[in-house]
């Protein structure tokens, strides 16, 4: 088992840049893949981003490609999310989530444990 802490967010100006941290601690950390979620006010949590176990692999939601930079260090136990060049439908609930799978790709049910989550504001 593995718990999961989301650090980082606030409410930046549209066009600025965040960078999201996620903490594991329990069960080793690189036997898990990692993943990003968000979720705006009245919508369903939709995938953002996710990295294999050894971080060889990385998979975007077309809306963040090339604006978005999911990283880990699998020494410090944590998993990164470098927002740029933000916009106002950025705005959400980010929630970073682990899958036991060699990479949990995009679906939500491949990832068994999930952080509380950390909110995003984008003003415009």
């Amino acid at each position: 088992q593995v718990q999961l802490g989301e650090s980082g967010g606030g409410l930046v100006q549209a066009g600025g840049s965040l960078r999201l941290s996620c903490a594991a601690s329990g069960r080793a950390f690189s036997s898990y893949a990692m993943g990003w979620f968000r979720q705006a006010p009245g919508k369903e949590r939709v995938f953002v981003a996710a990295i294999s176990r050894r971080g060889s692999s990385t998979g975007y939601a077309d809306s963040v490609k090339g604006r978005f930079t999911i990283s880990r260090d699998n020494a410090k136990n944590t998993v990164n999310l470098q927002m740029n060049n933000l916009k106002s439908e950025d705005t959400a609930v980010y929630y970073c989530a682990a899958s036991p799978a060699n990479y949990g790709g995009s679906y939500s049910s491949n990832y068994d444990y999930w952080g509380q989550g950390t909110q995003v504001t984008v003003s415009s």
